[in-house]
């Protein structure tokens, strides 16, 4: 029966476990707890291809426990029901870990019936999420379970594990070349998956019946590999992780990471999460000290919208790197947030009467905007007086940022407000 390669070259102890050294290096939590032999309910968080499944695996060998594997995307409420009565069976008497696979698939009644097996240790459940378990899991699950997150594997444990594979695809009577550079470029272009570089290393090595040779060129090797690096899902983490660093990397003006993280949204295609984005960060991050980048920024979209990819990519990478140059200021958003905090902390106050509608019979006879003074009569278009409900007449929401554009209009309004008293 064909076995693929990456099961093929599945390890079977720590010790041959690639990456994940955060975890499994000498003296590492999980490790310990590994050896101790005394093993928690676990939630193994991290993208697919890592090594979460293996892990649980060696984990059943290691402790000598029956292991159950379940994949929530095709198992049922009588899957785990089966599971539960194999509790105290013959062979069963070190115990039974189960292996729930993509647990975020089950429903929260799903994960309820769970729960009184893994609480008494009846069962020790090791589950597997590609979704963050905070979001997907029901919570009383969480609260009994340690959450370990498992990263995509580094670039030099990759070459690792693809010289592995190109020498466990060698047969005798069969000339086998890889070219210099295909090693490399492998490890590189998967995404941190060892599932998928030894697949495509499968792929690579693939030959016709009767054939005595394979050659293996970096030009097939990229050819195979495009794209492969993306990890994207745009109901996923992945999503929001990369959306969350576009802007961190344009908010700390870092031009060269902004245009990182533009390409990989570009590379999924995602028109409509990145315009959305730019949007928010000309508001957010740069604001006042440079009021005009909403509306270049507006252009850019609109203009990438029109176009649709590939063109696209070329005024959203103008509006990125005008973004990530541009002078900051979050004094806007600051200002908002803190009124609106004020607001549904203690209310909003009665307007006062003078700002109030007049424009209406009998509003002078309940005193509504009698008193208003008219700011464009006075010197400079301003005069003081009252804005603010009496209760919440000594806040202060805007603080002007310390920039060139904010620090001129504070220094005209210090002075148009020192003559207006």
């Amino acid at each position: 029966m064909y076995t693929p390669l990456p099961a093929r070259l599945r390890p079977e102890t720590l010790d041959d476990m690639l990456g994940q050294r955060h975890l499994l290096g000498e003296g590492k939590p999980l490790r310990n707890i590994i050896e101790s032999g005394n093993i928690p309910n676990m939630i193994f968080y991290g993208p697919a291809g890592i090594g979460k499944t293996t892990l649980a695996q060696i984990i059943a060998k290691q402790t000598d426990k029956t292991l159950y594997k379940l994949n929530a995307t095709t198992a049922n409420t009588d899957n785990i029901k089966e599971v539960i009565q194999q509790i105290g069976a013959l062979g069963n008497d070190r115990g039974i870990i189960l292996y729930l696979d993509e647990m975020q698939y089950f429903t929260k009644k799903q994960q309820q019936i769970l729960l009184e097996f893994i609480e008494n240790g009846s069962i020790t459940l090791i589950a597997s999420t590609s979704e963050n378990p905070y979001f997907y899991i029901y919570g009383a699950i969480i609260s009994r379970c340690t959450v370990f997150e498992f990263r995509p594997l580094e670039k030099a444990d990759l070459e690792i594990a693809v010289e592995r594979g190109f020498q466990a695809m060698k047969e005798p009577q069969i000339a086998l070349s890889v070219e210099d550079g295909v090693i490399p470029h492998i490890a590189s272009t998967c995404g941190g998956d060892v599932r998928k570089a030894l697949n495509t290393v499968e792929v690579l090595c693939s030959r016709k019946p009767g054939q005595r040779s394979v050659q293996v060129t970096l030009e097939a090797a990229q050819e195979v590999s495009k794209k492969s690096s993306m990890r994207y899902d745009r109901d996923g983490d992945s999503h929001y992780d990369i959306l969350s660093a576009f802007q961190k990397s344009i908010r700390g003006s870092d031009p060269d990471a902004a245009v990182h993280y533009l390409a990989r949204l570009v590379l999924a295609e995602d028109l409509p999460s990145i315009c959305r984005r730019l949007l928010v960060i000309a508001a957010e991050d740069i604001g006042l000290a440079y009021p005009q980048a909403i509306s270049v920024v507006k252009s850019c979209v609109d203009s990438a919208l029109q176009l649709g990819f590939p063109e696209a990519r070329i005024p959203l990478a103008e509006a990125v790197l005008l973004l990530a140059t541009a002078p900051k200021s979050n004094s806007a958003v600051c200002a908002i947030d803190e009124a609106m905090e004020k607001i549904r902390t203690s209310g909003g106050g009665e307007i006062p009467a003078h700002l109030k509608d007049g424009h209406y019979g009998g509003a002078k006879k309940m005193e509504h905007g009698v008193g208003y003074q008219y700011p464009h009569a006075y010197p400079g278009h301003y005069v003081t007086q009252q804005y603010l409900p009496d209760e919440l007449k000594q806040d202060k929401y805007y603080r002007y940022g310390e920039n060139k554009t904010e620090q001129a209009a504070k220094k005209y309004w210090d002075l148009i407000k020192g003559e207006g008293k």
